[in-house]
């Protein structure tokens, strides 16, 4: 008998930086962690890689266009949340082309430019350790397991 295989979800996340700032959003009305600031990110749809998945993400939730040649691997989480397991893909990037604009405005309220070294407080906890892997050069962690 077959039986069936344990699954994770893949997820993906921008480090979109300019002149020493990250580009953060704030989720709203979504259900999970409302009025937190995020990366522009997103799951895998299936059938896709990491880069294109992130590529995708880029233009749906903030009309940026990034070319594959201009995302950098920044950090990867392994990450235990609600009883679901997930690998969390972060990427980072100085070039894309398109003003970063708030596109899918039912589940986001605010896109701005914060300092590296001055984070909003209400900024998703896995977030921030995924932004201080990348300045410190750590390739791999894992958070929420016991």
């Amino acid at each position: 008998m077959l039986s069936e295989r344990f699954t994770l979800r893949a997820a993906v996340y921008l480090i979109l930086l300019k002149n020493n700032k990250i580009l953060l959003s704030r989720r709203y009305n979504t259900g999970w962690m409302d009025g937190k600031y995020s990366l522009i990110a997103g799951h895998l749809d299936g059938n896709e890689s990491v880069s294109s998945s992130m590529i995708r993400e880029a233009w749906e939730e903030a009309g940026i266009r990034i070319s594959k040649d201009n995302l950098k691997p920044a950090t990867v989480i392994h990450r235990y949340s609600t009883n679901q397991e997930y690998m969390d893909f972060f990427f980072v990037t100085e070039k894309w082309s398109g003003k970063p604009t708030i596109k899918e405005l039912d589940k986001c309220d605010d896109m701005s430019w914060f300092s590296l070294n001055k984070l909003p407080k209400n900024l998703l906890p896995y977030i921030f350790n995924a932004i201080k892997n990348y300045q410190h050069k750590i390739p791999f962690s894992e958070s929420g397991w016991k």
